[in-house]
C-alpha cells in the first residue's frame, strides 16, 4: 500500500446487503455490511420494500462502522463511490442517495458504477491487479454472466447471459422445494457434501448441439429447477422418502458443470488464459473446485476471491472506484440517476 494510492469509500445497495467498503489502491480497509437476510427470509425471498426500508436504517451506522474500522474520518476519503445499477429500484435509490449527499458535502467526486464490474474489481483486494485481457464469470441470484474484460472501467464485452432464471435464482427455488430455507445457495452447498453427485443424472440447460449454434456462452436453469421438481414430486406420488442430500449434490453438480463448462470455453475460444469468477455463487465450494480442476488441465488460471467477497458488499464498489480514479476517468455528475436495468456496458454513469 503506498500512501499516495487513492483512498475510496464504496456504497453498495442493490439488493439486501447494505455495504459500504474503504480501500486505498488494492488494499482493503473496512468491508462493512449490514445484512436484511432475515428479514426476508420468511417470504422465501427478497422483498423490494423491506429491503429499501432496511438500507434507510443502515445506512448511516454503517458508514460509521467502516469509517471507525479504517481509522479514517469521512473528509479523508479522495472520492466516493457507489452502485448505480443494476438492482433493485428502491433499493439503488437509498445507496445513491446518500452517495450525493456525501460527496455534495465533503466536496469529493462520485463514481456511480456497475454492479457486475464491481464484482470483477473486487479481486484484485486479493489477488492484485486484474490480468486483461480475462474473462470474467457472474453467478448471483439476479445474473449468470460471461463477459471479456479488455479494462475493467471501460472494457466489458458481454459474451453470454442468462435467459431465464439466474443459477443463485435457481439455487433458492430449489432450497424452498426441499424445504431448505432462505438464502439457497448455502444450504444445499451444505446439505450437498453429505449427498452424491450422481445420484441423479439432472439436465445441463443449453449444452446440446443445437443450442450451442444459438446460446453458446448463454445460460438457462429453469428446465433444471423444473426437473428437480419433477423428480422430487413423482417420488412423493410414489410415497418414497426424498433423499435431500443427493438431491441437492446432483443439482448442484448440475449447475457447476454447466458453469465451469462454459466458461473455459468462452476463455478457450478467445485464447485467453485467464478467467475471474464472482458473485454470491463464487462462494460455491463445488463450483471452486469444479473450475480449478478443470482449469488446470487446459492452462488457463482461476481467480476467485474469498467467499465473503463473492456476495454483496460495499469492498467490491470501492475497488472498481479506486481503479476509476486511478485510471483518471471522469467523475459522474451529481445528478446521476440510479438505474436498475444498467447494462454491462456501461461501467460508469
Amino acid at each position: 500500500m503506498t500512501a499516495d494510492a487513492p483512498l475510496v469509500l464504496g456504497i453498495e445497495t442493490s439488493c439486501d446487503e447494505t455495504g459500504v467498503g474503504i480501500v486505498r489502491g488494492h488494499t482493503l480497509l473496512a468491508d462493512a455490511v449490514a445484512s436484511s437476510v432475515d428479514e426476508h427470509a420468511r417470504f422465501g425471498g427478497v422483498v423490494p420494500e423491506v429491503a429499501s426500508r432496511a438500507h434507510l436504517e443502515a445506512m448511516v451506522p454503517t458508514i460509521e462502522r467502516a469509517c471507525a474500522t479504517a481509522g479514517i474520518r469521512p473528509y479523508d476519503v479522495d472520492a466516493i463511490a457507489v452502485t448505480s445499477g443494476p438492482g433493485l429500484a428502491g433499493a439503488l435509490l437509498v445507496g445513491v442517495a446518500a452517495a450525493k449527499a456525501l460527496a455534495f458535502a465533503l466536496g469529493k467526486p462520485i463514481y456511480g458504477v456497475n454492479h457486475l464490474a464491481a464484482h470483477v474489481a473486487v479481486d484484485q483486494l486479493e489477488h492484485g491487479p486484474l490480468p486483461e485481457p480475462a474473462i470474467a464469470m457472474l453467478v448471483s441470484g439476479g445474473h449468470s454472466s460471461l463477459l471479456r474484460i479488455t479494462d475493467v472501467t471501460t472494457g466489458v464485452e458481454p459474451m453470454g447471459a442468462t435467459i431465464d432464471d439466474a443459477a443463485g435464482e435457481a439455487f433458492d427455488k430449489v432450497a424452498r422445494l426441499l424445504g431448505l430455507g432462505f438464502p439457497g445457495g448455502p444450504v444445499i452447498d451444505r446439505e450437498a457434501r453429505s449427498g452424491s453427485s450422481v445420484a441423479i443424472d439432472f439436465p445441463r440447460g443449453l449444452t446440446a448441439r443445437h443450442d450451442l449454434e444459438r446460446h453458446r456462452f448463454d445460460f438457462s436453469f429453469s428446465g433444471l429447477k423444473t426437473a428437480v421438481a419433477r423428480w422430487v414430486e413423482a417420488r412423493e406420488r410414489s410415497g418414497e422418502p426424498v433423499p435431500v442430500a443427493d438431491v441437492a449434490a446432483s443439482f448442484q453438480e448440475a449447475v457447476c458443470d454447466v458453469l465451469v463448462r462454459k466458461a473455459l470455453d468462452a476463455a478457450s475460444s478467445e485464447g485467453i488464459e485467464d478467467i475471474v469468477i464472482g458473485g454470491g455463487v463464487a462462494a460455491n465450494s463445488r463450483l471452486r473446485v469444479l473450475a480449478e480442476d478443470r482449469a488446470a488441465s487446459l492452462g488457463i488460471r482461476v481467480r476467485v476471491p474469498r467467499p465473503g467477497l463473492c456476495t454483496d458488499n460495499g469492498a467490491m464498489v470501492a475497488a472498481l472506484g479506486s481503479e476509476m480514479v486511478a485510471r483518471g476517468r471522469t467523475p459522474s455528475a451529481l445528478d446521476l440517476p440510479a438505474d436498475s436495468s444498467q447494462p454491462i456496458t456501461s461501467v460508469l454513469v
